[in-house]
């Protein structure tokens, strides 16, 4: 395996972020990625996961794009680079449109030029020294002239997440590398990934492959059918949503997926778990006991520049996501 190894933590609650970041580090794992959602901020996490260690990277994968200004995103950043000294990796997300309108109350039409307007300015911003930044975009406008001295700030990484085609082409266009989605399949990667990454590169005359961290869904547990059953639970919670069919579409898992979404609607949690096939099951995740999902890895290698263990959060409580986390960490540790 030559691939970099991470971890990946979404739910529980501060603690759960930043005692998986201790126990990661201990571990040997190269990074740990905090994520964020209507009731968790990822760079309060990011916080808590710097001041709980002092040599692995952390990352976020996701922190919303949208919602903060370009200037209050600039800034976090930068502390959090100087708080972790900087080990900060900045992946930012867009979320989907419904959830950039509903949620943040911002226009969720053209979300990857919005995004490839955003990150060189994030940039502009570190740089910034006395002369300021004046910015005037399709979607940002800036005009900051310092009144006090300003230091410009060393680069900080920033990665893309992206689904469907275009938005990889934004992270291959402007970011240092893209963050995946946790269903990503291996022929999803090889087949829309991997191009749409390469095809933005070109556009911007960039040279060399775009990295991508990447998500696989890892559910480890001694009650092996247990944990096939949380892998599935998190697949049916994301598969529910449109913005993903192409993949749905891809992999022939259309059925699957509408029955996915008729539970959902009914508010059928064990239907929707038991709507996803062992086929989903098999390209999405690993899962199982540790020597099953030791094995089950193996199929993912290869695929990623950054492999990250995402541990499912879906209906389980926080200190379940705790249980989950520490199984991950010690299925793959040093």
């Amino acid at each position: 395996m030559t691939e970099r190894l991470g971890v990946a933590v979404h739910g529980g609650n501060l603690d759960t972020a930043a005692g998986a970041a201790a126990r990661a580090e201990e571990r040997g794992f190269e990074s740990v990625w905090t994520t964020e959602f209507y009731d968790r901020s990822a760079t309060v996490s990011l916080a808590a996961m710097a001041l709980r260690t002092s040599s692995i990277t952390i990352a976020s994968g996701i922190a919303y794009a949208v919602g903060r200004s370009p200037l209050v995103l600039a800034a976090e950043a930068r502390d959090l680079a100087e708080l972790s000294g900087g080990r900060l990796v900045l992946g930012l997300g867009t979320g989907t449109r419904t959830m950039q309108r509903d949620w943040h109350g911002v226009d969720g039409a053209s979300p990857a030029p919005r995004v490839e307007e955003l990150v060189p300015l994030l940039r502009r911003i570190w740089a910034m020294d006395a002369s300021g930044v004046r910015h005037e975009g399709r979607f940002y406008r800036m005009a900051l002239q310092p009144t006090a001295e300003v230091t410009p700030a060393a680069p900080i990484p920033v990665y893309l997440a992206g689904f469907n085609a275009r938005m990889v082409q934004a992270a291959g266009a402007v970011a240092d590398g893209l963050v995946g989605h946790p269903i990503f399949t291996r022929r999803y990667v090889e087949d829309v990934v991997r191009p749409a990454l390469a095809a933005g590169a070109a556009r911007t005359g960039r040279t060399g492959e775009v990295p991508v961290a990447g998500y696989v869904i890892t559910s480890v547990a001694d009650d092996g059918d247990r944990a096939r059953r949380d892998a599935a639970a998190q697949i049916a919670f994301y598969t529910v949503v449109r913005t993903y069919a192409p993949l749905v579409e891809l992999e022939g898992f259309t059925a699957e997926v509408a029955a996915v979404r008729d539970a959902w609607k009914a508010r059928d949690h064990d239907a929707m778990i038991a709507a996803v096939s062992p086929a989903m099951l098999d390209r999405m995740a690993v899962a199982g006991t540790p020597d099953e999902v030791r094995d089950r890895m193996t199929g993912f290698h290869g695929l990623y520049d950054r492999l990250l263990c995402y541990v499912p959060s879906y209906g389980l409580s926080t200190a379940e996501t705790g249980e989950r986390v520490d199984a991950a960490i010690d299925t793959f540790g040093r």
